[in-house]
Order: C-alpha cells, then sequence, then structure tokens
C-alpha cells in the first residue's frame, strides 16, 4: 500500500513538472508561472492528503467525491498534455543523437528546445477532457433523460401486448447534492405513466441512513397498476467500509432492506410473483446481487422455483454479468431481463442508434443498453446516481421505459 502512494505522489509530480514545462514555453510572465506553480502545488498537496486520510470506516463522502472530482477534472487533462510533451521528448532526445553522431554539433545545440507549437497543441487539446470533465460534474450528472425501447416477443400473452415498464437502477443516494434535480427526476418517471417500475438495486453507496433525506422524494414516484418492485445492488450490503464489529454491518443491511419497503417497493429477495392482465399472465422473478467479481447471492433456480420454460419471465438482476454468464442459456428460458450496475463508467461518447464507447466496454460484455442473444434479451441502465467520480460525461442519467410488443420483430 505504501509503495502504491508513493508511486501515486511521484506520478502526479511528474506530471506537474511536464504541465508547468508547456506552460513556461508559451507564458513569458514570471509571476504568471509563480502562481500557477504555487496553485499546483496546493492543490497536489490536498489531493495526497486526502488519499492518505481517507477513511475506509466511513467510507465516501460528498468531500471524497469532491477530491475525486478535483482530481480528474485537474489531472486527466495534464496527462493527455504530459503525453504530447513526452512526445516530443522523445523526439528531442532522437535528434540530439542525430545532432551528436552525425553533424559532431556543439554541446550546446545537441538537444533541440520545446518547440511552441507543440506546447500549443498539447494544451488545446487537453482541453477537450478539461471542458467535458468539468461539464460532468456542474450539469451531466443530473442531464437526466428519458430512454425508451420497443421490443417484441412471438410468445408474449396477448394482454400484454403494449405493457409499459419503467426501469430506474443504481440511485446510489448517499451522493446527491441538489433536491431540485432530483425530484425533477421524480417528475420525469411518473410522467412515463407506466404499467409497472422496477428498481434494479443500489439505493445507496454503503450505508442505511443515505438515503434518509430522500424517502419522502421517492415516495413521490406514482403508484403503478401493476406494482413497483426492487432488487438489491452490490452497495445495498454494504461490503465497501471496515465496520467495527459485525453486528453494525447485519444491522445496516436489514435498514437497507428495509428502506425500499419506505419507498414503497417491493424488494423481491431470489423470489418471483405473478403479474396478471385479464386473463393472462407473467412472471416477475428478483435475485439478489450476483455479479462475476462481485458478491453472488443471487439462486435463479431458487427465484423461479416452480415455473416452467414456457412461462413469459422478466427477470431483475443487478449486474449484468449475470445474464452473460447464467441467464442467457438458462433452461428456463428468462425472455427479459432488466440490469444496471455498470454506470456506463459515467464516462464516454455516445450518439443514439449509431455508436456508443466506455471503458466500461472492456468490463462488461453488456453494459449499456439492449442485447440480445438467441431471442432472449437484456437491458442494461445506464444509472439514475453517480457514484465516485460526481459527475456524467457522455454516459447520461438514465430512466428507462421498455414497452412489451407481441410480435417477431427484433426490436
Amino acid at each position: 500500500m505504501g509503495f502504491r502512494l508513493l508511486f501515486f505522489v511521484v506520478f502526479l509530480f511528474v506530471i506537474e513538472l511536464y504541465a508547468f514545462q508547456a506552460f513556461k514555453t508559451i507564458v513569458k510572465d514570471k509571476w504568471f508561472l509563480v502562481a500557477y506553480g504555487a496553485l499546483s502545488f496546493a492543490v497536489l498537496i490536498y489531493i495526497v492528503y486526502g488519499f492518505f486520510s481517507f477513511d475506509r470506516s466511513v467510507g465516501q463522502t460528498h468531500q471524497t467525491m469532491f477530491l475525486m472530482g478535483l482530481m480528474l477534472v485537474i489531472y486527466v487533462p495534464k496527462i493527455v498534455l504530459a503525453i504530447v510533451l513526452l512526445g516530443e521528448d522523445i523526439f528531442r532526445v532522437g535528434a540530439s543523437v542525430v545532432n551528436y553522431c552525425m553533424y559532431n554539433s556543439p554541446r550546446s545545440e545537441i538537444m533541440p528546445d520545446r518547440r511552441r507549437f507543440i506546447s500549443q497543441l498539447g494544451l488545446g487539446l487537453a482541453a477537450i477532457p478539461f471542458l467535458s470533465l468539468l461539464y460532468g460534474v456542474t450539469i451531466g450528472k443530473y442531464n437526466y433523460k428519458v430512454i425508451k425501447q420497443r421490443i417484441f416477443f412471438p410468445d408474449l400473452p396477448d394482454a400484454f401486448d403494449g405493457f409499459k415498464i419503467t426501469q430506474i437502477s443504481d440511485v446510489h443516494s448517499g451522493s446527491f447534492d441538489n433536491p431540485d434535480k432530483i425530484n425533477y427526476a421524480i417528475d420525469l418517471i411518473n410522467e412515463q405513466d407506466s404499467d409497472m417500475i422496477l428498481f434494479t438495486g443500489d439505493i445507496v453507496n454503503t450505508h442505511a441512513n443515505e438515503m434518509h433525506p430522500w424517502i419522502e422524494t421517492f415516495k413521490r414516484i406514482k403508484k403503478h397498476e401493476y406494482g413497483k418492485y426492487s432488487v438489491l445492488g452490490n452497495h445495498d450490503y454494504g461490503e465497501y467500509v471496515t465496520w467495527s464489529n459485525e453486528a453494525d454491518k447485519v444491522q445496516n443491511f436489514k435498514e437497507i432492506k428495509d428502506l425500499y419497503g419506505q419507498i414503497d417497493f417491493k424488494l423481491m429477495l431470489n423470489e418471483h410473483t405473478l403479474i396478471e392482465k385479464g386473463n393472462d399472465k407473467i412472471a416477475l422473478v428478483g435475485v439478489e446481487n450476483w455479479g462475476n467479481n462481485f458478491k453472488k447471492a443471487g439462486d435463479l433456480n431458487k427465484a423461479s422455483e416452480g415455473l416452467g420454460e414456457k412461462d413469459f419471465k422478466i427477470l431483475m438482476s443487478h449486474d449484468p454479468s449475470h445474464w452473460d454468464f447464467e441467464v442467457k442459456e438458462h433452461t428456463k428460458n428468462f425472455h427479459l431481463t432488466f440490469s444496471g450496475h455498470t454506470h456506463g463508467m459515467q464516462f464516454g461518447i455516445e450518439i443514439p442508434g449509431y455508436f456508443k464507447w466506455s471503458l466500461a466496454q472492456y468490463v462488461y460484455a453488456q453494459w449499456a443498453g439492449l442485447y440480445e442473444h438467441l431471442g432472449r434479451y437484456v437491458y442494461v441502465n445506464r444509472g439514475f446516481g453517480f457514484h465516485a467520480y460526481p459527475g456524467r460525461v457522455g454516459i447520461m442519467p438514465e430512466i428507462t421505459v421498455i414497452e412489451l410488443k407481441k410480435g417477431d420483430k427484433v426490436t
């Protein structure tokens, strides 16, 4: 741990040196450079101190999220700048070798000077992530999008043709800091006028009391004719902090499970219920968290006990890796799975219908939107809230509306 922190400090210091060289190449005002250097040093000390003083027994707080946001806003652009200048240094070293070996240049002329143009180019490129990340923490994190998707199933019971389901996921209430924006999002949820609403886990970051200021806000989600259902996410188990004793952890978990009931959602713990409409019915199955690299408390067989292969089934499972590893080829044929968890890493590029990219895709085969395998589907919600980085760039907070249609069309 000590070595990693030392490496982290040295890495940031090297990045700062490169950034200072870029400004020094362009700006000749001595006092500007002094002020820039002093401010950069102060920010570096603050960030290093924040990481050294992180309290594992408390976990993420608004202060630690501010720290993470500050570090990304400041140092991601400087890393881009450093890469550009490092490329120039490789060229300069190569040129110095050529000058020394082939042209016998005087020692003072061996190493070419930094070029103003390269520093300007580096600063220009660095401005892109700087402005993007700044947008993410000021506007993007509450820039809610309603994403609607129509999915066709040849064996959908007739009465459910046109049945609408709203999904929210990954609320992470401990990260919220703007009641007006959250109330606006609740209004958006209510405006969808769906038949049923599903909440696929992560109501908090760690502690049950994070949700207490927001209970009345989320109780504003109106009653849906066919119910309000939820499952647990990986953060709901309180496993990302150091507890003073096991009893406190168990009590916190109990209180987190109670939170879902307090906002009028039925929490499903490895179980299923039948949703009846007219003379038809579908099965709604809810499992606890099951993740390839996370807690595996979900029990798909227990949750679907008594259901047959031909029963139309909708599954709630927080982590989409569950669908990839267990669900998509399960003999009981789960028609549609609702997941979340990935947040799309809260950073990426997305042009709806044409292109999407995020670092999340290198970790999860299914990370945002709709995926299909042999007529079975998973929808991965991009998340309602945010965690760690207090912002969103490109991958916006999402309220999903899925309409079930009877037919052979794929989507």
